[in-house]
């Protein structure tokens, strides 16, 4: 081969494609999915061979991708449940029971439950700078398990797994939208509406990737507000994004105009019921729409808030060590020779520079048995506290009470309120409150009470509809009486009040 040979040496920067890495990364996505379909041979609870996993694993990212919202994601019972029919759909025949277990096991893998950190990693390769060729690792996560404040667990899905729904991986999430929003405007003009839903399922990605990249950010601000640019890329973002959001407003709203004028004038019932899906998805698209706009205007006030408590929080604190990834694993896939050194670094450092002394079991049963001391004697004698005389209490004198007993014994007649409250203020200017506040008292007499007390007789108070005309208190004007109580009744355990044995029948029906 001649010297200059372009298939000879190094490879040539300039000749590199720069979205050769993205697109490595697309099917390093996708690998999980594969996976699937490769190793459910291999199952020993059922025949699986029927089920194509990766289309449920794909519908599985769907379901909870839909399901998420800002703050929460989808419950693990909630996809179980709507993964069911799609499974049975491909084996009817078997039972509900498998199906429900096939679909805990692809719903597991794609979370990756059994590793340690419960991520995947594929290695793919890249040309650097000068032309060399690299293998490179790259780590991702299709389901993510989080906790919520009251401790439910949810999942969400990465961006790597919206990636894969859309065909695209680490495109631009605004130029994205405008172009899903302008496809589907074109295909709803043009009547194809199975295209649309597709497009429109697409927007609908888009717009939870958007409202993921603001979590992202404010998470990492409660973390470390030091973390996040808030001079210049936190501003340029939600003023993007919230610029953004003012042109999707109106382009899904003409879209959804259209969509529904398509709707009502089809005559065709496939096409009417496409037209209904897609209302659907772009009325979620708008609603989705509207809590990322109410999160972009508190974005603000959260890194304020942040701010003020991580500045008085005192200083940070450093993070523990990981035994397992970063000190077990590393160690075993070294060489012995290289790994004591690193090995007994780190025991040094972690057994201190003495190790503290345990005692023998028969030492800790002496110290245990081992009798109290005796206190010494107390400091002398407690001098005796001067107590001052205890204060009345009672806002009203014995007197005044006498005086409103024998206003409100009405053994004969009833009474109405306003009448006592006018005798009252003749006898005494702060009687008629004591006499309202008895009456109001007896309009939901304690009659056991009054029995347990030796009582022969109760004060009730009945609401006939008059109202109070008085110069103090308004309300109702209660009709008063005594009622002598049944001794009798009382004795069998069912005490009853019953009315004035002097008054007539119609008074005491009215009582």
């Amino acid at each position: 081969m001649r010297d200059g040979d372009p298939g000879e040496g190094p490879i040539s920067p300039g000749g590199v494609d720069e979205g050769l890495a993205r697109r490595l990364k697309a099917l390093a996505c996708t690998a999980p999915l594969h996976d699937l379909d490769a190793r459910k041979a291999k199952l020993d609870w059922a025949d699986a061979t029927t089920y194509q996993m990766a289309e449920i694993a794909l519908h599985t990212i769907d379901q909870v991708t839909i399901a998420m919202d800002f703050d929460t994601g989808a419950d693990h019972q909630q996809v179980i449940n709507r993964l069911q029919p799609f499974i049975a759909a491909q084996a009817p025949h078997r039972h509900p029971e498998e199906h429900v277990r096939v679909a805990r096991w692809v719903l597991d893998n794609l979370i990756n439950v059994g590793t340690a950190d419960r991520g995947f990693r594929r290695v793919y390769g890249s040309v650097d700078a000068v032309g060399a060729y690299q293998r490179r690792a790259f780590d991702f996560k299709l389901l993510v398990e989080l906790v919520a404040p009251d401790g439910e667990v949810y999942l969400r899905a990465s961006d790597e797994a919206i990636n894969v729904l859309v065909g695209a991986l680490d495109t631009d999430v605004e130029s994205a939208q405008i172009a899903a929003e302008v496809k589907l405007e074109n295909l709803i003009s043009r009547g194809r509406l199975a295209d649309a839903k597709l497009a429109a399922e697409q927007a609908r990605y888009r717009t939870v990737q958007y409202g993921e990249t603001l979590r992202a950010k404010l998470d990492a601000t409660r973390r470390d507000v030091r973390a996040v640019d808030w001079d210049q890329e936190m501003p340029e973002l939600l003023d993007s994004a919230l610029s953004h959001i003012e042109s999707r407003f109106r382009a899904e709203n003409a879209i959804l105009r259209n969509i529904t004028a398509a709707r009502d004038e089809a005559e065709d019932t496939d096409h009417k019921r496409r037209a209904a899906e897609l209302v659907d998805i772009v009325a979620d698209c708008i609603s989705r729409h509207t809590q990322l706009q109410s999160r972009l205007q508190a974005a603000g006030a959260t890194f304020r808030a942040e701010q003020d408590r991580q500045q008085f929080s005192g200083p940070p604190r450093r993070a523990t060590v990981d035994l397992f990834g970063q000190v077990l694993v590393p160690s075993l896939e070294l060489p012995v020779a290289e790994a004591v050194r690193p090995v007994e670094a780190f025991f040094h450092g972690a057994s201190g520079l003495a190790v503290p002394t345990v005692p023998a079991l028969p030492a800790l049963v002496s110290l245990l048995l081992r009798p109290a001391p005796e206190r010494d004697k107390l400091i002398g004698e407690v001098p005796e506290p001067e107590l001052l005389p205890a204060e009345s209490v009672d806002y009203y004198s014995d007197e005044q009470w006498r005086q409103a007993d024998e206003l409100l014994h009405l053994p004969e007649v009833p009474r109405r309120l306003s009448g006592l409250l006018a005798e009252a203020r003749e006898i005494d200017a702060e009687l008629d409150t004591l006499v309202a506040l008895r009456a109001l008292h007896a309009y939901s007499p304690e009659v056991g009470a009054a029995v347990r007390q030796g009582d022969e007789r109760a004060l009730l108070a009945v609401d006939d509809g008059v109202p109070l005309e008085d110069e103090r208190f308004g309300g109702a004007d209660l009709l008063l009486v005594s009622a002598r109580i049944d001794r009798a009744a009382a004795a069998t355990g069912e005490p009853e009040a019953t009315g004035a044995t002097d008054a007539t029948d119609e008074e005491v029906g009215q009582a």
